[in-house]
């Protein structure tokens, strides 16, 4: 979090103004030292003068002469009923002897006083207490530094400069509640101006919601990062809060999950790769499952360590299963048809489409939702979907997704779905290509 640190020495510097000298008393009062007429209120004595020269101070810190610089502070220190003003001047000189020789506690107690007097303009009242607030986390003293930032904000200090401190405070101070809702109002501001939030700037929301235990924010935040920073990870954690954690779904539409799952990611764990093949198999889909097999070798998955015998007797089982298919297939055309219901014509065209054929395929989704009598409409709409984003029908498949409204998971998969097509183009390149066969 070291890049959220401000400019420490030129803030400060910028903020005292080492080229203003402070006030002298006048001309006729430095002449007659006995006048007992008291001096300005906003003046400084010659004999402190003369130690905090403003000149004198910035080429004792240009030539790096501490000693002499501290040593002047001292003597300065030792003369008595000094005014607030003077201790005013005094402070500032404090500040800049720490800020010059990094003593950041010296500059911290100097600034606070410089501050609370009260002859300090207000618009570098602000921009010290910032300076204070950087150092105060420099020193990870995370409460300090939020209540300067919240007292920079009371000045009417610019947040948009502060606040990326603010929340790095408040989450290390483990005020992580504090820290969500800023960075949600960052995230908001961000959007609002057509901006893409940074990706610190989500996974610091992220964590600050896990912490917090707020469910909602931190699906929320998940979501938005798939949506600007789309990695496997998140894609993997969106579909878990999203769809698998969600009230009401149910296990019985797995399916339905490891679809999305392997059109929205580039690689799938092992045990996915192979529930995908194994389920493909036992609908009656073997293309599917010898395309999720073939894609799990590629990607180096499948084929090693304690369960390669296994991966590859299964990947037999699909090649097999789905050479007889693609010989067989056109051969339950015409009892599809003439059934009384369309779930025949759906896994028909569903099976046509994992062969890469996809206009056919489609062709027979359509007359199977169509024709009806289906147990569960709308996982065959997310079937039909999936062909058509396949297929490269993006906007028809958008508009079949939204028409999905059932429970039990596959509304929040459809909702996903979409999220994936609308995606940046190359973000979403999977859903094209997940279930195209090898080769295609």
């Amino acid at each position: 979090m070291s890049q959220f640190r401000l400019a420490r020495l030129c803030l400060l510097l910028a903020a005292v103004g080492l080229n203003t000298a402070p006030a002298l008393m006048t001309s006729a009062h430095a002449q007659k030292a006995e006048a007992p007429a008291a001096a300005p209120a906003n003046t400084v004595r010659p004999e402190l003068f003369k130690l905090l020269d403003s000149n004198q101070v910035q080429q004792l810190v240009a030539s790096k002469n501490f000693a002499e610089l501290q040593n002047r502070i001292t003597q300065a220190e030792a003369i008595p009923n000094k005014t607030p003003y003077e201790n005013y001047v005094l402070n500032r000189v404090k500040m800049v002897h720490g800020s010059a020789s990094g003593n950041d506690a010296a500059v911290i107690q100097a600034a606070d006083a410089v501050v609370a007097s009260g002859f300090e303009p207000k618009e570098n009242q602000a921009k010290l207490v910032l300076a204070v607030a950087d150092l105060q986390y420099k020193a990870k003293n995370y409460g300090a530094a939020i209540e300067q930032l919240k007292r920079y904000q009371e000045l009417g200090g610019d947040m948009t400069t502060a606040r990326p401190l603010l929340v790095r405070a408040m989450y290390l101070n483990k005020d992580y509640a504090g820290a969500k809702n800023e960075l949600a109002q960052i995230v908001a501001e961000a959007e609002k101006a057509g901006k893409t939030p940074t990706q610190e700037d989500l996974k610091l929301l992220l964590s600050s919601a896990h912490e917090a235990k707020d469910n909602a924010a931190y699906a929320s935040a998940v979501e938005k990062m798939v949506a600007y920073y789309p990695t496997d990870e998140y894609w993997n954690e969106l579909i878990r809060v999203g769809v698998i954690k969600k009230p009401g779904f149910n296990a019985d539409n797995f399916m339905t999950v490891l679809r999305l799952e392997f059109a929205a990611t580039k690689t799938m764990r092992e045990e996915d790769y192979v529930d995908l093949a194994e389920t493909a198999l036992r609908e009656g889909f073997p293309t599917e499952a010898k395309n999720a097999m073939d894609a799990g070798y590629a990607a180096g998955v499948l084929g090693k360590g304690a369960n390669a015998k296994a991966h590859g007797q299964l990947r037999d089982r699909a090649n097999k299963q789905a050479a007889d298919d693609a010989k067989n297939i056109a051969s339950g055309e015409a009892s599809a048809a003439k059934s009384k219901n369309g779930a025949g014509l759906v896994n028909l065209g569903w099976a046509y489409v994992t062969m890469g054929q996809y206009d056919k395929g489609i062709g027979f989704m359509q007359q199977g939702i169509a024709k009806g009598g289906l147990k569960q409409p709308d996982e065959a709409k997310l079937r039909l979907g999936a062909a058509q984003a396949k297929a490269g029908r993006k906007d028809e498949a958008i508009k079949t997704f939204e028409s999905v409204k059932a429970s039990g998971g596959f509304s929040d998969a459809a909702r996903l779905w979409v999220m994936l097509l609308k995606q940046p183009a190359g973000a979403g390149a999977q859903a094209t290509a997940a279930a195209a066969p090898a080769g295609q």
